[in-house]
């Protein structure tokens, strides 16, 4: 049987509703399997398997450290996306290009509900593929006019620079120090320490950490933890896999997660920063699959 490459035509404002649907129609982020992961000579396979009564779907994505020094994406996959009753292939989809549209889709989905209305200085760690995901994502929920972006090397910071002035925004190189004058803060890097100092923070602010799932792994520090209300995913899920999260010690009870903010169920105060950690999770993936093949097919 010859399945069909699906092309990612979604965009991300249409992703955001997508996995917006998905929870608002009664999804339990809670009972959603666990991803797999498993070591392999070149690094971890990840298999991320979903289901629901239209739809099933599983990605499969390697993480191949080395393979930035070969000029290679370290991150590889692909998705299949299945017949729910029948469980018989319907496409393949490109599993980075689905990551790269679904991990910034989570994030603006939750920043819709926790950013101040008039949110307009995003400052953005890390200068990769994410990177320029999130830039283009939080556009469609925020009116953002002003761009700090930090990140390790010159060149790939410049490039994000010139792409978002590219996009009519105010964008400059900085530090770690911006965060202090910032709306909105996202990190997707590859750290194992914290970015800044979550002390500087205004109280204003949100912020989004969506580099790593590993519970030895954060890119904000205890000191930011302490201080905001904290949102994730799933509660099982981050009180797995979310460093920035299990580091601090943060108890389960402090948590809200992302159906509870959507559906209204959650507190979001402004008088502290709010906090959200993604780590990834397979109904995603399978949202916004779902809803690029029945784009597709109604096309």
């Amino acid at each position: 049987m010859t399945i069909a490459q699906l092309p990612l035509t979604l965009t991300p404002a249409e992703a955001v509703d997508a996995l917006a649907a998905a929870l608002l129609n009664g999804l339990d982020p809670e009972d959603c399997p666990a991803r797999s992961n498993i070591p392999v000579p070149a690094g971890e396979l990840l298999l991320m398997p979903a289901a629901d009564s239209a739809y099933a779907g599983v990605k499969i994505a390697g993480v191949v450290p080395a393979n930035a020094a070969r000029g290679l994406p370290r991150i590889t996959g692909s998705y299949l996306l299945l017949d729910g009753p029948t469980l018989q292939p319907l496409a393949l989809l490109d599993g980075i290009a689905l990551t790269s549209l679904r991990t910034p889709a989570v994030t603006a989905l939750a920043l819709r509900l926790l950013a101040v209305p008039d949110a307009a200085h995003l400052v953005l760690f890390g200068s990769g593929p994410q990177a320029y995901a999130h830039l283009d994502a939080l556009l469609a929920i925020r009116p953002l006019t002003r761009v700090t972006v930090v990140g390790r090397s010159p060149e790939p910071v410049a490039a994000l620079v010139a792409y978002a002035r590219g996009l009519g925004l105010d964008a400059a190189a900085g530090g770690a120090g911006a965060v202090a004058e910032a709306d909105l803060v996202v990190c997707c890097t590859t750290a194992r320490e914290p970015l800044f100092d979550g002390a500087l923070v205004p109280d204003h602010a949100a912020v989004a950490a969506v580099g790593s799932h590993e519970p030895t792994a954060r890119e904000v520090d205890s000191a930011l933890v302490e201080r905001a209300a904290l949102y994730v995913e799933a509660r099982s899920v981050a009180l797995r896999e979310a460093g920035d999260l299990l580091i601090p010690g943060v108890a389960g009870s402090r948590l809200a997660n992302l159906s509870e903010l959507v559906n209204g169920k959650a507190v979001v105060p402004t008088d502290r920063p709010r906090f959200f950690k993604s780590v990834g999770m397979a109904w995603q993936d399978l949202a916004v699959a779902a809803a690029q093949y029945e784009t597709g097919a109604s096309a």
